[in-house]
């Protein structure tokens, strides 16, 4: 067997231990980004369908029909709306000097959090439009990240152009909330989901790239975390942006 010169210790790693090393490496951070939209779906039904919860977050009537329409957002639910956003920069500025097990603590509050923030969609749209447009991201998902594990080309040079290409996304998304374009609407959702696309591709390769077979349990768990986080993320955009198109409202 082919001994590669890597070592962990005062321990030799064959080449055939590195590659199992490798999967198992990726299959954590799938099993993280799976657990993690597991309780984003869990977070977000709890919230529409136990009164009390929904009663904190949003203002809304009963109709005549016994069905409930939303029809502001409370201080609270602004808060809940905006704490993904401040999770994730906490995370990642953090990462590297919290113990694995917060990170993790973490990484599930973020979760949960962002479940209740699109629990408004469940009133916006059918069950049936939510449930086909998960299932058609999954597959474009599932495509994209073996496309980008399994590729030998160098995905690093989209990098910079899909991070520009956010950017432009977020000003552009801003700019809408003023103008209320419906057209514009139309072309952010599909440049949305072509950059995620492309990002879902380049983040399973740098998150491959990102293994060491030296690294200790600690640092290996951490980088599976935040591994996990990025794919949660393109998955996350790449459903709401799809939605757009698939789903059917209320």
């Amino acid at each position: 067997m082919v001994e590669m010169n890597t070592r962990y210790g005062s321990t030799t790693r064959t080449a055939a231990e590195i590659d199992e090393g490798l999967r198992s490496y990726m299959l954590t951070v799938y099993n993280y980004m799976a657990s993690a939209l597991i309780l984003t779906g869990l977070a977000a039904y709890v919230t529409a369908n136990v009164p009390a919860v929904l009663e904190l977050l949003y203002s809304f009537v009963q109709g005549p029909d016994g069905g409930i329409y939303l029809t502001g957002m409370k201080p609270l639910g602004w808060v809940i709306a905006f704490s993904p956003l401040a999770m994730v920069f906490l995370i990642s500025a953090r990462v590297h000097k919290m113990q694995s097990s917060t990170a993790q603590i973490l990484f599930w509050v973020f979760a949960g959090l962002m479940g209740m923030s699109l629990a408004s969609i469940l009133f916006t749209y059918t069950a049936t439009s939510i449930a086909k447009t998960f299932f058609i991201t999954a597959a474009a998902f599932g495509s994209l990240s073996l496309f980008g594990y399994t590729t030998k080309k160098n995905l690093s040079g989209m990098g910079s152009f899909l991070f520009m290409g956010l950017i432009g996304l977020i000003i552009a998304m801003i700019v809408n909330f003023f103008l209320q374009s419906s057209m514009m609407e139309f072309v952010i959702s599909v440049v949305g989901v072509l950059i995620f696309a492309g990002l879902t591709a380049y983040d399973t390769q740098r998150i491959k790239l990102m293994y060491m077979a030296e690294d200790g349990s600690e640092m290996a768990s951490k980088k599976a975390i935040m591994g996990a986080l990025s794919l949660y993320l393109n998955f996350i955009n790449m459903f709401l942006f799809l939605l757009q198109f698939f789903g059917n409202r209320e």
